[in-house]
């Protein structure tokens, strides 16, 4: 218990460094949103160490404070900033950011252990997510090696976004709120708590936009440049 202590939040800062550093390659936006963004994230990290999140009888509940901007967020640069989105982020980076999904369901899996989520969030359970981020590099160099054409790209993509809709669908349906639906032996708590609160609130938006930004750019009849596979 007292190495799972150590290694599973240190595993899952290092998972948010990593998905930042990679995010931040896929798309050259304004130097204010990525400001925002790091102010977001300790932001987060103060509420839930707090325990803001755990008051889950509120409404509307608290957590929709941590999941709510970056949707927002999300919509905006899909509907509002689409040219920007789509001919200012690298194909690559957009691809390769789905491998933090591998890391993140190991550590969705020692929160299991620990008693802190439900079997369902897990690989072990109704989440077979972790093979998003076991394909993503095989497929991006399926890709880059012509092996996989725009058309095979798009539809990874829109799979993998269902796949991510299901845990995220089911981890909502499993937290212990009015609207709660399954897990009500094991509520999802883990993801309320620091620092696992930025898995919600920051890597699940990140990886969600990820994949509208290469649908996007994939659908969209934008010629692919060398940045794209760079």
């Amino acid at each position: 218990m007292t190495n799972t202590a150590f290694i599973l939040p240190t595993l899952f800062i290092v998972t948010v460094i990593v998905t930042w550093t990679i995010l931040y390659r896929a798309i050259d936006a304004p130097k204010f949103l990525w400001f925002l963004l790091l102010a977001w994230m300790p932001l987060q990290i103060l509420l839930s160490a707090n325990g803001f999140y755990l008051n889950t009888t509120s409404m509307p509940p608290h957590f929709a404070l941590a999941i709510g901007p970056p949707l927002f967020l999300i919509v905006y640069l899909s509907l509002l900033q689409r040219r920007m989105l789509v001919t200012n982020s690298s194909l690559k980076y957009l691809s390769l950011l789905h491998t933090v999904r591998i890391a993140v369901e190991l550590v969705l899996l020692f929160l299991f252990q620990m008693g802190e989520i439900p079997k369902l969030m897990t690989f072990e359970g109704s989440n077979p997510d972790i093979l998003s981020g076991i394909t993503a590099p095989l497929v991006w160099l399926a890709y880059r090696k012509g092996l996989v054409g725009n058309s095979g790209l798009l539809v990874w993509n829109i799979v993998c976004l269902g796949s991510l809709l299901n845990i995220v669908v089911r981890a909502i349906l499993s937290a212990p709120t009015p609207f709660q639906q399954f897990a009500f032996d094991r509520p999802n708590v883990g993801v309320l708590k620091a620092p696992y609160v930025l898995l919600p609130a920051f890597i699940v938006p990140a990886v969600l936009f990820s994949h509208v930004a290469a649908i996007l750019k994939l659908s969209c009849g934008v010629v692919i440049s060398l940045r794209d596979l760079r």
